[in-house]
């Protein structure tokens, strides 16, 4: 397609054609940010979005003397800005780093397997750093001419945190801090959304690269993902397991008041969630009522003390060679956390109760955030401009009021590059997983339209379930004898290499005779993982992932009811929902040469209301289809007779 781009990002875009509607997408971008405007821009798989919007704000960003933050969700979806950074640079030399959290980059055994999260590693790094007792660090300290030419080396072409940490390995230096020392001098950093949305984290960050978010253009991918995270980093718990050991700590350590205070809460706690199923919204003052019966008058101050008394007994076990982790510091942040959010009411108060690995029941309080904006409006109110993308944004103004984007940003969704023959898209009626009409009946049937679909497709065939008991219900039935192909199953509690490996082999698959992955809708694997060509040629998707109907999602309904009167149920229960399951129907369709039939085995997609929230490239054409045996089968075989003919 003939290129017919603005003259200054021609500069940078490196392709000599651009794809069907990538224009439209680009100069949105452009006009966007050189205008100093925020863009709120939804673009299908295969538009080529990451170049897109790299290629669009570059030339301001150098004009302005900007710096380039383009948070995502994966360190793939970051590494791949590193990769069209490297195209760009064939034309236009251009810096560019990726970044991965210190406990992924760090080289230091003792420190990476002894935190628990990124901010006990901060914590313990900066304790090893102030004690010697990390060598990486130590020859950075040291300023060679090595490490000189290295960090100058980092801001003159685009690297990878994976490259910077086989560098760092083979010269013994802490990757963060080369990392860290090139930052101020680097144009475009691909890193993590905690970078900018989660507030302590952020302030440090802004430091190392010296600037203030006035001078950031900021592109968020993946930007559906965007308003749970904000959440979830406002959001805290405190475990019956935590007290225990804090409990244990401060015994040890001679705290006798703190001791007796722990002792006293935790068997508190106990009593609170004894007659608790599951979980159950409590007022913040049930705590405030224990507290007091404790004696404490003032619990702001005792709790301040708490937490010096933990970092004391983390000072302790790094003096002592040991990991620096305090139970007595965390309890300390939970306690002051929940007095900073007791009056507000963006936030709820959860007892909840749930099961071990060894099946013995517990519990844990949790602080539970309900507004993202929190996190998400000081940030978008305070840069320089925001290009917030995703393949699956709509209803765009939603979007917009959730987060409070600037009312004044540009908003336009651009037409899929896909031909229209290239997906075949369905929904069956007859069949659902609503909760009132899961019998082994209807799971039979879901069955029956499964292997239909599986036979007829070609290779690799993709099935994402509404939930994991929605999964046990159908392996109940016989879905694995049904199937005639391999069948690779998502696992609750997965860890992350168990389930890259378990991809990996489904993927092998589309090389040979043909597999099935069975996974949940919004898991890693049904938003997180590409499947082009043969490695996914057909997905089914099964139910409508409604959230469980607990307390705090009731809450969170309530809430947006609060903020946007008749749309609570649609923003705190649809929204989220739809979003999982238009991420899953893109799975098998990642580039524009690939085929794919999208399958809705619930008749609740039919609705014209569930269809709204489905990408216009779904939507578009999408066949009903009667529950009858063969029905469904006849129209995928001929979809992919129909491709082997085009190809």
């Amino acid at each position: 397609m003939v290129i017919t781009l603005p003259k200054p990002v021609m500069e940078f875009f490196p392709y000599p054609e651009v794809r069907i509607h990538q224009d439209q997408f680009i100069n949105t971008i452009y006009n966007a940010v050189n205008a100093k405007q925020s863009v709120l821009i939804e673009g299908s798989n295969g538009l080529g979005k990451t170049i897109s919007a790299l290629s669009a704000c570059l030339p301001v960003a150098i004009e302005k003397k900007l710096k380039i933050l383009y948070v995502a969700r994966t360190h793939r979806q970051h590494e791949r800005v590193i990769d069209e950074l490297r195209m760009i640079y064939k034309k236009h030399p251009i810096s560019g780093i990726s970044i991965k959290g210190r406990n992924e980059m760090c080289l230091n055994a003792f420190a990476a397997n002894g935190a628990f999260d990124s901010k006990s590693l901060m914590e313990m790094c900066d304790l090893l750093k102030a004690k010697g007792r990390c060598p990486y660090y130590k020859n950075v300290d040291l300023q060679t001419y090595d490490y000189l030419q290295l960090v100058k080396q980092l801001t003159v072409k685009p690297y990878t945190a994976t490259e910077i940490q086989h560098i760092c390995k083979k010269k013994e230096l802490c990757p963060y801090e080369l990392v860290k020392a090139s930052l101020p001098d680097t144009k475009v950093i691909a890193l993590s959304y905690l970078y900018a949305f989660d507030p302590m984290i952020q302030t440090a960050f802004l430091k190392h690269i010296n600037t203030d978010l006035s001078k950031v253009i900021l592109v968020v991918d993946e930007a559906h993902n965007l308003p749970e995270t904000a959440v979830d980093i406002s959001s805290n718990s405190l475990s019956l397991f935590v007290l225990r050991q804090a409990e244990i700590e401060a015994n040890n350590y001679g705290n006798t008041d703190i001791e007796q205070f722990i002792h006293f809460f935790r068997e508190e706690i106990e009593k609170l969630v004894e007659t608790i199923n599951r979980e159950e919204i409590i007022n913040p003052d049930r705590i405030i009522d224990i507290i007091q019966k404790c004696g404490i008058s003032n619990p702001r101050n005792f709790f301040e003390h708490i937490h010096e008394t933990g970092a004391g007994i983390r000072r302790s076990l790094l003096a002592e060679g040991k990991n620096p982790r305090s139970y007595v510091n965390s309890m300390s942040e939970f306690l002051l956390h929940w007095l900073d959010t007791c009056d507000d009411s963006s936030y709820i108060n959860v007892a909840n109760c749930y099961y071990t690995e060894k099946n013995q029941k517990t519990a844990k309080l949790e602080i539970v955030a309900l507004d993202p904006s929190k996190n998400t409006e000081p940030v978008f109110s305070a840069t320089y401009a925001n290009v917030i993308m995703s393949g699956t944004l709509q209803p765009l103004n939603a979007y917009l009021k959730i987060t409070k984007l600037s009312k004044n940003a540009a908003q336009f969704i651009a037409p899929s590059p896909f031909p229209k023959e290239h997906i075949f898209s369905a929904v069956c009626h007859g069949v659902t997983t609503a909760m009132e009409k899961r019998t082994p009946t209807m799971y039979q049937t879901i069955i029956k339209r499964i292997v239909e679909v599986v036979e007829n497709t070609p290779k690799n065939a993709g099935i994402f379930v509404a939930s994991f008991d929605v999964m046990k219900s159908l392996l109940n039935e016989g879905l694995t004898l049904a199937l005639d192909r391999p069948l690779y199953k998502e696992e609750r509690g997965m860890t992350s290499k168990q389930n890259e490996k378990l991809v990996s082999d489904f993927k092998s698959c589309g090389n040979k005779m043909g597999a099935v992955f069975l996974g949940v809708l919004g898991g890693r694997t049904s938003e997180g993982v590409d499947f082009p060509g043969d490695q996914m040629n057909s997905v089914i998707i099964v139910g409508v992932p409604y959230a469980e109907p607990t307390p705090r999602v009731k809450a969170q309904i309530d809430y947006y009811e609060k903020c946007f009167p008749s749309f609570g149920r649609e923003y705190g229960y649809v929204l989220p929902a739809m979003k999982k399951a238009s991420q899953a129907a893109g799975r098998p369709v990642r580039t524009l040469n690939d085929r794919g039939a999208i399958i809705f085995l619930d008749s609740r997609y039919a609705t014209g209301y569930c269809r709204n929230f489905l990408p216009s490239w779904v939507n578009d054409g999408m066949k009903m289809l009667l529950n009858q045996d063969g029905v469904l089968a006849k129209e995928v075989k001929a979809f992919f007779n129909l491709t082997k003919t085009t190809l």
